[in-house]
């Protein structure tokens, strides 16, 4: 069953996160999540199983593109279609609000996120990414 998450999530969610290995020094995971829910062009999604969330992906719509980020799926379940599903439901989320077009992002060296990215139709886009911290 996939359905957005609530506060209650935060710790279970950053956790799998965590476990995952998608977590960085710089970025605040606790406070990625609380931002995503206090937004309406955000929220994360998670799939429950039945020893509580074994997946969850963050999803936003900037009104422009839809942004998928923290897309993580318990070591134990990957493979048996529970990150597609979870997929699907961004990509519902997004539908829903009118979004043209959906991005993420990997880095170059994930080759294994590439392959299952690439897997459900991502396109590498020929695009640079730019930035900087406003910190």
């Amino acid at each position: 069953m996939i359905e957005a998450a609530t506060q209650a999530d935060a710790a279970e969610i950053v956790a799998l996160w965590r476990t995952c290995g998608l977590t960085r020094p710089w970025n605040d995971p606790e406070a990625d999540f609380a931002l995503a829910l206090a937004t309406g062009g955000s929220t994360v999604l998670v799939a429950r199983g039945g020893d509580g969330i074994d997946g969850s992906v963050m999803v936003g719509f900037d009104g422009h593109r839809g942004w998928v980020y923290y897309l993580a799926v318990a070591p134990e379940r990957q493979g048996a279609g529970r990150g597609r599903a979870l997929m699907a439901a961004a990509e519902d989320w997004l539908r829903s609000r009118g979004c043209p077009k959906i991005q993420l992002m990997v880095r170059a060296g994930n080759a294994a996120a590439l392959g299952f990215y690439e897997k459900l139709g991502l396109e590498r886009q020929e695009v640079v990414t730019l930035g900087r911290f406003l910190k």
